[in-house]
């Protein structure tokens, strides 16, 4: 994989990481860091990290899709990031325009952006 990590900027890092906490934990990524202001996550390794923002200038959206393991777990990320706060975008279903398998769902979080769970093999 040659995507080495990822951050986003929180206008609240208190409710943004509250969210991350529950909503990542079905794709088994958890806060492995914490510097105070800057969180990281992942599952062996820091790979998605959230700072508190340091501009203020708006934030523009940020599309960041998460691969699962399997579509059940779509369904069970799109679930617990709902009960989290995510505002619901597109609930899960398979995507033919992107491909025959391509299955996802999408949330915004408490910052605006647009977060996806997606599985890449047929059910």
């Amino acid at each position: 994989m040659p995507l080495d990590h990822l951050s986003l900027q929180a206008t609240d890092l208190s409710a943004t990481a509250a969210f991350y906490d529950v909503a990542l934990a079905p794709l088994g990524i958890k806060r492995l860091m914490d510097f105070g202001t800057t969180l990281g996550y992942g599952d062996d390794f820091p790979f998605f990290w959230l700072g508190a923002a340091t501009t203020e200038q708006p934030q523009r959206e940020v599309h960041v899709a998460f691969r699962a393991a399997d579509r059940a777990t779509v369904d069970r990320w799109f679930a617990v990031a709902c009960e989290a706060g995510g505002e619901v975008l597109h609930e899960p279903r398979v995507w033919p325009e992107y491909h025959e398998s391509y299955y996802g769902a999408f949330v915004r979080d408490p910052d605006g952006n647009n977060v996806e769970a997606v599985c890449h093999t047929p059910a």
